[in-house]
C-alpha cells in the first residue's frame, strides 16, 4: 500500500488535499492523471449501466436539500457512528476501528457490547491514554442556508447521493413516465464528517459516490436483484480486477441499514485487509413511503394499460469512486524483475489508462528527429486526446517512467524511421517491442 500512495503522489494521480498548508485530514485532491483515470471509471460506469441501457435515467441533483429530505430518511436520527474520546488530549476516534485493530470482531456488536470490550481487555487510545464514555456521533456536515445562522436555516451536506434521486423520482414519473421497471443513476459527490479517516481514499469526509435507484413491483425484486449482482461482478473485472479478489458478504439482519431487507457487500481485498467495495441493497419502499408521508405528496406508480397502482419497490447498487479507484490501483500495480532490472508496471486495462500513446523521439537533441516525432504526435493526439509527449531523460528512463503511470504503448521515431518510415511501438505489459508503418499506427 505504501508503495501505491507514493506512486500517487509522485506521478500526480492523488495529492493530500490543502498540503501546501499543512492538510486536512480525509480529504484528497485529484491530480492530472487520477482526474483522468476517475473520470474514465465513472464514465465506464455510465456507459454500462445507463447509455447502454434503454430502461436508465440520470439525474444531477443539488448537494444541499431541504433539511427535511434527511429527516424523512431517517439520516438526522439514525446516521451516526461511536465515537470515543481520549481523556489527557481530547483526540476522538471510532470506537469500533479501535476494537478492530486489538483483533475484535464487532460485527453485530451494539454500542452497549463494545463499550463493555473497551473495559474489559482494558484498551487505550492509540497515545496510551485512558478513553472516556463511548457515545454516538452523526456523521452529516452541518451548515446554514441563508444570512442568520440559526436552528432555523439549518441544511446538511448531502451523506449520500441516493436521497437526491429518490426526491426526483417523482418527477421523472411525470416528465417521462418510464415502463416498470426502470432504473435513476447519478455520480456526484457526498460528504461525511469521518471521526477518523484512514487507509489512503478508502474512508474520507468528501468523496464521489455512482448509484443506481433501480424501481421495480415487489414481486420481481428477487430476480433483479441477482441479475444486478452478476451484472456489477462482471463490471468490476473489466475494470481489471481479479474474480478472486471481490467476495460476496450476505449482510445479517443486525448489520444491514435501517432501510434494508436485504443486502450483499463485495468486498475486495485491498493490501490493508479484506473491506467492503461497494453495496447492492434492496430497500422495499422504504424511501418512497416516508417521502409520501412527510411530503403529502403521491408516490404511486399506475402500471400502463390498467388502472393498478403501487408504490415500486427499490434495488440499489451504490459504489464508491475513491474506493474503486483505490481497488483498481492495487490490481494494476505489480513489480517485475530483480536489481537493476526491476521495474514498477501499473497494468491498466486500455480503457482506464490516462495516456494511450507515449510519443518519443529516440535523441532530443536530433532536429530532424523530433520534428517527425511532433508529427506523429500531433496526428494521434488528434485522434485519441489521450496521449503524452515526452523527451526527458533517456529512453529506458522514459519506458519505466511510462510503466509506472500505465501507458499502453510507447511509440519511439528513431532513424529508421526517417529512412523506411516505421516506428517503434513498445508494450506495457511484456516489453515487447514491434516496428510498423506511421500510417497503421
Amino acid at each position: 500500500m505504501e508503495e501505491i500512495v507514493s506512486l500517487c503522489k509522485r506521478r500526480g494521480f492523488i495529492f493530500p488535499g490543502s498540503e501546501v498548508y499543512g492538510g486536512l485530514a480525509g480529504t484528497w485532491d485529484y491530480g492530472p492523471l487520477g482526474l483522468m483515470l476517475k473520470r474514465k471509471v465513472e464514465e465506464s460506469f455510465w456507459r454500462t449501466f445507463v447509455e447502454s441501457r434503454t430502461d436508465m435515467y440520470g439525474v444531477d441533483a443539488a448537494i444541499l436539500m431541504n433539511p427535511k429530505v434527511w429527516v424523512a430518511s431517517g439520516h438526522v436520527a439514525t446516521f451516526a457512528d461511536p465515537l470515543i474520546e481520549d481523556k489527557e488530549n481530547q483526540k476522538r476516534y471510532r470506537l469500533d476501528h479501535l476494537l478492530e485493530d486489538a483483533g475484535v470482531d464487532v460485527k453485530g456488536m451494539t454500542l452497549e457490547q463494545m463499550r463493555a470490550l473497551i473495559t474489559e481487555k482494558k484498551i487505550k487510545s492509540p497515545d496510551g491514554n485512558e478513553l472516556g464514555e463511548a457515545r454516538l456521533f452523526n456523521m452529516m456536515f452541518t451548515t446554514h442556508v441563508g444570512p442568520v445562522a440559526d436552528d432555523s436555516s439549518i441544511a446538511y451536506l448531502r451523506p449520500e447521493t441516493a436521497q437526491g434521486i429518490f426526491t426526483n423520482y417523482k418527477n421523472i414519473v411525470d416528465t417521462l413516465y418510464p415502463d416498470l421497471p426502470f432504473g435513476i443513476a447519478q455520480v456526484g459527490k457526498a460528504f461525511r464528517n469521518e471521526i477518523s479517516p484512514r487507509d489512503f481514499v478508502f474512508r474520507s469526509r468528501e468523496f464521489n459516490q455512482m448509484e443506481i435507484e433501480y424501481f421495480c413491483d415487489p414481486k420481481d425484486w428477487e430476480k433483479l436483484f441477482e441479475e444486478w449482482v452478476a451484472g456489477f461482478h462482471s463490471w468490476l473485472e473489466s475494470l481489471g480486477l481479479p474474480k478472486d479478489k471481490t467476495h460476496d458478504l450476505e449482510v445479517p439482519d443486525e448489520d444491514r441499514a435501517h432501510y434494508s431487507k436485504r443486502t450483499i457487500d463485495i468486498e475486495f481485498d485491498y493490501p490493508v485487509g479484506r473491506k467492503e467495495l461497494m453495496g447492492i441493497a434492496y430497500r422495499t419502499d422504504f424511501d418512497l413511503m416516508n417521502i409520501q408521508k412527510a411530503s403529502g405528496k403521491n408516490m404511486e406508480y399506475t402500471m400502463k394499460g390498467t388502472n393498478e397502482k403501487l408504490i415500486p419497490h427499490v434495488i440499489e447498487p451504490s459504489i464508491g469512486t475513491e474506493r474503486l479507484i483505490m481497488a483498481i490501483m492495487c490490481s494494476a500495480y505489480v513489480e517485475e524483475g530483480e536489481g537493476e532490472k526491476r521495474r514498477a508496471v501499473l497494468k491498466l486495462p486500455e480503457e482506464l489508462a490516462p495516456y494511450r500513446f507515449c510519443v518519443s523521439p529516440l535523441l532530443k537533441n536530433k532536429p530532424e528527429l523530433v520534428s517527425r516525432a511532433r508529427e506523429v504526435f500531433a496526428e494521434l493526439k488528434a485522434k485519441y486526446g489521450n496521449v503524452v509527449w515526452d523527451d526527458n531523460g533517456n529512453i529506458g528512463k522514459r519506458y519505466a517512467k511510462q510503466d509506472e503511470i500505465g501507458t499502453p504503448k510507447c511509440v519511439v521515431i528513431d532513424f529508421e524511421t526517417l529512412e523506411d518510415g516505421t516506428i517503434t511501438v513498445r508494450n506495457r505489459d511484456d516489453a515487447s517491442q514491434v516496428r510498423v508503418k506511421v500510417a497503421e499506427l
